[in-house]
């Protein structure tokens, strides 16, 4: 009589019995059973080495994005610039620029730098991001418009010279570009913590294009100051459009992701304060020199700074940029800092070294699009700037490492020192060379700081990377 095997039951279909054969299995079901096993342990691997390798393609995709979008803003303001010095009187930019480096100024006062709360913390924010933006949005939007008052109020003291925006147009058109370049500048800060950076390339490529739209309006209806309506229209658009998307899609995403990182510490205010004093330190140099050109060598000069700023400025965000995609991925993984800051070192620094010889040999060339008095006046400058984007690239580093390691009197400290060294030196350097004078103030600020930081680096930034006391 030929005994038939028993029934499998369900319990045999999904053995995993580790005993060799024979076992009280059929051996296709452990065979069956082995390979799921194999095809598990295969894909747990493919996880892991993805979880490993994500977080350096993240920092380099949303550094690249957000360089992008800073060359792009860059290459689009220097187009809309070319438009308005031949449309528009070298002593009508210098104006126009003076009062837009002052709304910036402004800006940075009333937004208590808090793009860098956002940047540092909504990667971690969870279900509390929209809140989290909606109050940096409130209080950044209220005092950037109470300072623009002020400035108003006050500009037949300190400034004379913008003494045409206290016309009633001019007068809101001003408010509104301070208090509209808070929200701009607070919803980069938001979508890069958010890795939305193309959303940021996008941002910016729809306000230069307005911008210059609505200049070419102003300057076919003979609009004397055009340039600065062009500014307020452009940062009304770009940040209705921007936020619907943030609101909308960017943050219900984030929010129903879970948080894989530290939850949000208790102390975020005092984060934000270091964070801002440092950045408005930065901030002052960047608006205060070019008020002291205008009062120093009058509208004319000062033109042909702003355009000389432009193109360097841009060097300089490339630092600034790869710098905020740095800060993000610490925030989710802090014990790969040093690891992500060494590489983000190496490729910014190869990348701002390319632009600055190519900046450096063409400046004569790239300044005479804007007409010969610029390439004449502006070429030194513009070399000089575009040269002291490299110590800045180790001085960003190093203030970026700070933040997110949250080393507040490092991050406050290097930023304060830098700015009090670039307005000394433009301040001495100014009536003895003009123009270039501030340009070699630009050079030697952050190389004074850069020298003694690479020769520290093993110290702040080691191999393996730990928390300082």
């Amino acid at each position: 009589m030929m005994l038939l095997p028993a029934p499998r039951t369900v319990a045999d279909r999904a053995c995993s019995c580790p005993r060799p054969l024979p076992c009280q299995c059929s051996y296709r079901t452990l065979l069956a059973a082995r390979t799921r096993a194999a095809r598990t342990a295969a894909t747990d691997r493919t996880a892991r080495a993805l979880r490993a390798v994500r977080p350096a393609d993240a920092l380099v995709r949303n550094g690249h994005l957000l360089l992008l979008s800073s060359v792009l803003a860059a290459a689009l303001g220097a187009v809309f610039w070319l438009f308005a010095t031949r449309w528009y009187s070298a002593e009508a930019v210098g104006l126009s620029t003076a009062a837009v480096s002052a709304a910036g100024l402004l800006s940075a006062v009333g937004r208590f730098n808090l793009s860098g709360v956002l940047v540092r913390f909504v990667p971690v924010a969870g279900r509390g991001t929209r809140r989290l933006v909606l109050r940096c949005y409130a209080v950044s939007a209220v005092a950037g418009a109470l300072a623009a008052v002020g400035f108003l109020l006050l500009i037949p003291r300190i400034s004379p010279s913008l003494g045409f925006l206290r016309e009633p147009l001019l007068a809101v058109s001003f408010v509104v570009v301070t208090a509209g370049y808070s929200l701009f500048v607070l919803q980069d800060g938001a979508l890069t913590g958010l890795r939305r950076a193309g959303l940021v390339v996008g941002e910016n490529a729809c306000f230069a294009l307005v911008k210059a739209g609505a200049l070419a309006l102003c300057a076919a209806l003979a609009v004397g100051t055009g340039i600065l309506l062009s500014w307020a229209s452009a940062l009304l658009v770009t940040v209705l459009v921007t936020n619907v998307l943030l609101f909308r899609r960017a943050i219900p995403a984030h929010e129903r992701a879970p948080v894989t990182a530290s939850p949000l510490p208790p102390r975020i205010g005092r984060y934000a304060v270091a964070d801002y004093l440092g950045n408005l330190a930065g901030i002052t140099a960047c608006s205060v020199v070019p008020l002291m050109v205008l009062a120093a060598l009058g509208a004319e000069q000062a033109a042909y700074y702003a355009l000389a700023w432009v193109i360097a400025d841009s060097l300089y965000m490339a630092a600034y940029s790869m710098g905020s995609s740095l800060v993000v991925e610490a925030a989710r993984e802090p014990e790969r800092l040093a690891e992500h800051a060494r590489r983000m070192l190496r490729h910014t620094g190869l990348i701002v070294f390319s632009a600055v010889v190519v900046i450096v040999a063409g400046a004569p060339w790239l300044l005479r699009l804007f007409g010969p008095g610029y390439a004449e006046h502006g070429t030194t400058a513009l070399r000089l700037m575009a040269l002291s984007a490299l110590p800045t690239v180790v001085l960003s580093l190093a203030t970026d490492v700070a933040r997110a390691r949250r080393a507040l009197r490092w991050m406050i400290g290097l930023q304060v020192v830098y700015a009090v060294l670039v307005v000394v030196l433009a301040a001495v350097l100014l009536p003895v060379y003009g123009l270039a004078g501030v340009g070699a103030a630009w050079l030697l600020a952050p190389t004074a700081l850069a020298l003694p930081l690479l020769a520290a680096l093993p110290r702040w930034l080691p191999s393996t990377d730990r928390r300082p006391r």
